[in-house]
């Protein structure tokens, strides 16, 4: 009688345990992270994710990329399938805001730690008028010039604070004969705009104060601000070396990585494979000003952000998940380990990494702005960023000239969009 009593309570234990565990399993949620960041995935699952669930037990994280160029399709194929993940990294602007009209994306305006963003910060997953927020921010990346040190020594050349001491900087390099002055080709026209245009522009269009002057229809493509970077850009072109008509993104970094370029128009985000790379020491410069003493800006552009599933099934914990995404805890773990794409919370990160500081003192050096054609201006036909590669490699190529280029883009910008008329 006692033995077959200890049996059954010793059963009945058994089976409580075993259900205790699968009570325990079953409260665990598991939130999927829709992502286009592929190269991601060893950090997410060695640092980002440990770090999350430690601090939120009951909450497991599975980050889920799709490759880049495959990403927007699939993630509507998932959303309109009622399939997507919890979580879906946002691309700014267009992309993700029509998301967010189509009810797949829901607000964020009351995820703590939202408030605290600016709204340059938010502006890439804000509506129009930006009373709704939909996507947290996450990084950015910045805009300037990479140089080779060692060739700066070599040649006694300091890093350019005006555009009279950067073209003296070039025109030295080029009369020495050692060194390409600077490494960009025109061949795949997006670098043009992007490590040209709109790297050099914002000193002349006054970063903010132009950008919404031209959204709003107080400035034109065609006034001084708009033209005037076009004919700086043009005067490039003696300086990046034979055949850069013919040179691709791929060359232009093989270029400069193997030390055969001194300068290096470029974004923040070649900061983890130059140091790869490169068996130099590099530094970085920011777009010169045309005179000693005026104010200088910076293109700080807002490129990925964490939205919430607005059908998902799990909002509770997507909601604690995108409050610690706003937290100081994961811009640290993300900005040191993703060097070159820099934390958009006002809370400063410690950085790390040498290279990766020297872009992010563009912050406190100059005044921070994106780029002027991916708020609401590339929505029509015309569409004024791809317009704006053309124009770009069109008046380093030397086939159209910067006023005749400004007057096309203009012309295409009024025939849809009414502000600019």
């Amino acid at each position: 009688m006692v033995k077959t009593s200890f049996r059954t309570a010793a059963l009945a234990s058994v089976g409580l345990a075993i259900l205790a565990g699968g009570a325990a399993r079953a409260a665990d949620t598991t939130l999927i992270i829709e992502s286009w960041r592929s190269d991601d995935l060893p950090i997410w699952q060695d640092k980002i994710i440990p770090a999350f669930e430690k601090s939120h037990p009951g909450i497991k994280l599975k980050f889920q990329p799709t490759p880049p160029t495959e990403y927007n399709a699939a993630l509507n194929s998932k959303l309109d399938a009622g399939t997507a993940g919890d979580i879906i990294a946002c691309r700014p602007f267009d992309a993700s805001l029509t998301l967010f009209q189509k009810g797949n994306l829901a607000a964020v305006n009351d995820i703590p730690g939202v408030d605290k963003f600016s709204a340059v910060a938010k502006s890439g997953w804000s509506t129009d008028d930006g009373k709704s927020t939909f996507c947290v921010p996450v990084a950015s990346v910045i805009h300037g010039f990479i140089y080779n040190k060692d060739a700066f020594t070599k040649l006694g050349i300091k890093p350019p604070k005006t555009e009279e001491e950067f073209f003296a900087a070039l025109e030295k390099i080029k009369k020495d004969g050692t060194y390409i002055p600077m490494a960009m080709g025109t061949k795949e026209q997006w670098e043009a705009a992007t490590m040209g245009y709109q790297n050099i522009g914002p000193n002349y269009w006054k970063g903010e104060d132009g950008r919404l002057a031209l959204i709003r229809g107080k400035q034109k493509l065609t006034d001084a601000e708009w033209v005037d970077p076009y004919k700086t850009l043009a005067k490039w072109a003696p300086y990046l070396g034979d055949g850069f008509k013919a040179q691709t993104y791929a060359d232009s970094q093989n270029l400069f990585t193997l030390g055969r370029a001194a300068i290096y128009p470029a974004g923040s985000w070649e900061v983890s494979g130059f140091n790869a790379q490169a068996n130099f020491k590099m530094g970085v410069f920011f777009p010169p000003v045309k005179k000693a003493g005026d104010e200088c800006y910076i293109s700080d552009h807002v490129d990925i952000a964490l939205g919430m599933n607005a059908k998902s099934k799990n909002a509770d914990a997507a909601k604690k998940f995108l409050a610690w995404v706003a937290s100081p805890e994961f811009a640290s773990i993300y900005s040191n380990e993703l060097p070159g794409f820099f934390s958009l919370q006002s809370t400063a990160v410690d950085l790390k990494d040498p290279l990766a500081n020297e872009f992010l003192f563009g912050r406190q050096q100059c005044k921070s702005t994106i780029r002027s054609t991916y708020q609401i201006l590339s929505r029509g036909t015309p569409n004024l960023e791809n317009e704006t590669w053309g124009a770009s490699v069109n008046v380093i190529n030397g086939t159209e000239t910067p006023d005749a280029a400004a007057k096309r883009l203009q012309t295409g910008l009024a025939s849809w969009y009414k502000p600019a008329q």
